[in-house]
């Protein structure tokens, strides 16, 4: 099992960061199978980061294997999906993008990679390019968006991965995060949701 993450894939966060970007093509990295926490056990804050923020995101599971998927096929390569968070340790990224060196380890530690239930699409009705999403945290809602608003859909996403790696049934794809990030604390309580319906909950240690 693989987890590909898709940076940068809403302008409001772009912004946000102050990014003015024009992309013809996604921007991909990845984490590790050890990135993965899940079935709502805590996040512990590790010791070489005093910033660790939160990037909520919906998430792709791929039910299939594919390579070189076109992207009016890409549907066929998934049914499920979940809010997940994509933690980064923020004070890491910078001081490693100011030195002009890979940031692959402020994305891919242990436990940065967050999931939450996995639902089916049709059986909830949903349309993956219209998946409005919310994370609350200590029951405030501090960031919320639309896949709509994706710089590239998910089928864009996908067919362009697969032209580079072959996907494989059980990976993941986080597909962006929209503007509203910010730093978690201690004891923090964690909630994210499609529409109305809780799909992730869990608490930062």
């Amino acid at each position: 099992m693989k987890i590909v993450c898709v940076g940068m894939n809403y302008a409001s966060h772009n912004k946000e960061m102050q990014r003015a970007l024009l992309m013809s093509e996604p921007t991909i990295f990845m984490k590790s199978d050890v990135s993965l926490l899940k079935d709502g056990k805590p996040f512990f804050i590790p010791d070489f980061s005093s910033d660790v923020q939160y990037e909520t995101e919906i998430v792709v599971k791929i039910n299939r294997l594919g390579k070189s998927i076109h992207r009016k096929f890409a549907p066929r390569y998934y049914d499920e999906i979940t809010v997940g968070i994509d933690m980064t340790a923020r004070d890491l990224q910078q001081k490693l993008k100011q030195g002009g060196l890979p940031w692959e380890i402020s994305k891919a530690f242990d436990n940065s990679a967050i999931i939450g239930q996995f639902v089916s699409l049709k059986a909830e009705g949903l349309d993956i390019d219209a998946i409005p999403f919310r994370l609350d945290i200590d029951g405030k809602t501090v960031q919320q968006g639309n896949t709509a608003d994706m710089i590239f859909n998910t089928n864009e996403i996908i067919e362009y991965v697969s032209r580079f790696i072959t996907l494989k049934m059980g990976d993941l794809i986080f597909t962006g995060t929209p503007a509203g990030v910010g730093k978690v604390a201690i004891n923090n309580c964690l909630q994210g949701y499609v529409n109305d319906k809780k799909l992730l909950d869990f608490q930062i240690k």
